[in-house]
């Protein structure tokens, strides 16, 4: 049985990623949920305290699949599972990255907004750097960090051009680019 608080969250959740920032009030989360007027203000204050909510159970709800996700025997593996999860994540889950989307615009101007961004990036990232670890990668840190972004890049461009986009070719110059040999200046 889910609780109404995580009733409020998934409704706000649905609610950024379907109708922007604008879309998400208090009032039109108890609609939502289906709750009774009054209920996401008293699981919720404040709208920081609503979208501060929506990263953790955006962050609760991603971890298991991140995780199960990250385990490569090889780098080919790790293509593969990368491109798995960007299939889940533009297909089953296409309205909760949609909603983050919406949060990382808001992030350019809503420090709390970043802050919380930054946790659920932290986790992640986490999860990320001892798989790229094990396959030998020159700079985890900075594998995870590229990866992030060109996926969040990829995110955009297909959401904004609303048109499917392959991730592989990316995510195979990135992975196997982290596992060249490193060259010398001057040779």
């Amino acid at each position: 049985m889910t609780s109404n608080r995580e009733r409020a969250l998934a409704a706000a959740v649905e609610l950024l990623g379907t109708e922007g920032l604008r879309g998400l009030t208090h009032a039109r989360v108890d609609e939502r949920a289906d709750l009774p007027k009054g209920s996401a203000s008293n699981y919720f204050r404040s709208r920081a305290a609503l979208l501060d909510g929506v990263m953790d159970w955006m962050l609760r709800q991603e971890t298991p699949t991140v995780e199960a996700t990250l385990k490569p025997a090889s780098p080919e593996d790790l293509i593969d599972e990368l491109c798995r999860l960007y299939e889940f994540m533009t297909g089953p889950n296409v309205v909760t990255v949609k909603a983050r989307m919406v949060l990382w615009v808001e992030a350019a101007t809503n420090l709390q907004v970043r802050e919380a961004l930054s946790r659920g990036r932290a986790t992640m990232t986490s999860m990320l750097i001892p798989a790229l670890a094990s396959l030998g990668m020159r700079d985890p840190v900075a594998v995870a960090d590229t990866l992030g972004m060109c996926v969040q890049g990829m995110f955009l461009q297909q959401f904004a051009r609303d048109e499917a986009i392959d991730p592989r070719p990316l995510l195979e110059i990135i992975v196997r680019g982290a596992l060249a040999p490193e060259t010398s200046a001057g040779r």
